[in-house]
């Protein structure tokens, strides 16, 4: 069983335990020998570690996603924890525990499907509705839906987190829709749940959180387009106009080309659904940021994704 998480690590520790191996580079040394960079993770977090000695045959016996046992020693370099390795072996996924290694969402992930449902069930507009029922009714991506992460590393990048993240920008979306007159609330709504479900396939998350081949080569958008277009043609007669109003909005949630969308916002909906989704990403963060600093410090490390203090 593990004992030594991540966030317990401590510099001059002595650690011998299970963890992912979560990224293996090879490296050179100065006189042409090689070393290993490492990082290994837990459900507490990520520590960068390095390998010295007998890389060769380390690095021949493991792969990143294994699970290994290694042995080393905690120290400081750059400011930063790291860890020195002198030992690390493959150990069989099926002798850990799983949740020992995945962090996952703290809040009821059925509970809040079921809140996601009802916001969905109130959408009056007929082919939208029917495109809801379209993916609820799909058991097997319901499922992945429900556990998959909304991110690697920055927002909600947790078991549940996809759908915790849909369900907090689904309820802003009521709320701004309710706001601004002359809003399609029934697109918004739509927009708001469908903005983000190439995610699913875009990430994987057996045994530690990291990009799928199909995530690194196509990403989300591309991913969540295809998704949407199979469930449409399930609609009878969805009119064509919609459709491409609620692609637009998946494709430009992200706000421009420079951050990953292939266009930029052109309609009301699509420009609020892309700053509810900087709202809610952004406010997640930087809460999950300062929850893993020093509690007493009135002012946090400078974040670098955030470009700034808190």
């Amino acid at each position: 069983m593990k004992e030594i998480f991540v966030d317990m690590l401590e510099a001059g520790a002595t650690v011998a335990d299970v963890f992912v191996l979560s990224e293996k580079n090879l490296a050179l040394k100065k006189d042409g020998s090689h070393y290993l960079n490492i990082a290994l993770s837990d459900r507490t977090g990520q520590i960068k570690g390095v390998i010295w000695d007998n890389v060769s045959p380390i690095a021949s016996s493991v792969a990143a996603g294994d699970f290994v046992m290694i042995r080393g020693k905690v120290n400081e370099y750059r400011g930063a924890l790291q860890l020195v390795v002198s030992a690390m072996q493959a150990v069989a996924a099926d002798t850990v525990a799983p949740e020992d290694f995945l962090p996952a969402t703290t809040r009821d992930i059925d509970r809040m499907f079921d809140r996601l449902r009802h916001i969905t069930d109130s959408i009056q507009t007929p082919h939208l509705k029917a495109l809801m029922e379209a993916f609820w009714g799909d058991e097997a991506w319901v499922a992945k839906f429900k556990r998959a992460p909304a991110a690697k590393m920055m927002h909600h990048a947790y078991i549940g987190g996809l759908l915790e993240h849909t369900l907090s920008m689904t309820s802003l979306a009521d709320k701004v829709a309710a706001h601004y007159s002359g809003v399609d609330r029934d697109l918004l709504l739509a927009g708001a749940v469908l903005h983000d479900i190439g995610k699913i396939e875009e990430f994987e998350y057996q045994q530690h959180i990291d990009y799928s081949d199909q995530g690194r080569l196509v990403s989300h958008i591309v991913i969540g387009i295809g998704m949407l277009e199979e469930k449409l043609q399930k609609v009878t007669a969805f009119p064509e106009d919609q459709a491409w109003l609620l692609k637009h909005m998946v494709i430009s949630h992200h706000g421009s080309r420079e951050f990953g969308s292939p266009e930029p916002p052109k309609t009301i909906e699509a420009v609020l659904l892309n700053y509810i989704d900087e709202i809610d990403a952004k406010v997640t963060g930087i809460r999950q940021f300062m929850a893993g600093e020093n509690a007493g410090d009135t002012w946090k490390s400078y974040h670098r994704g955030l470009g700034g203090h808190f």
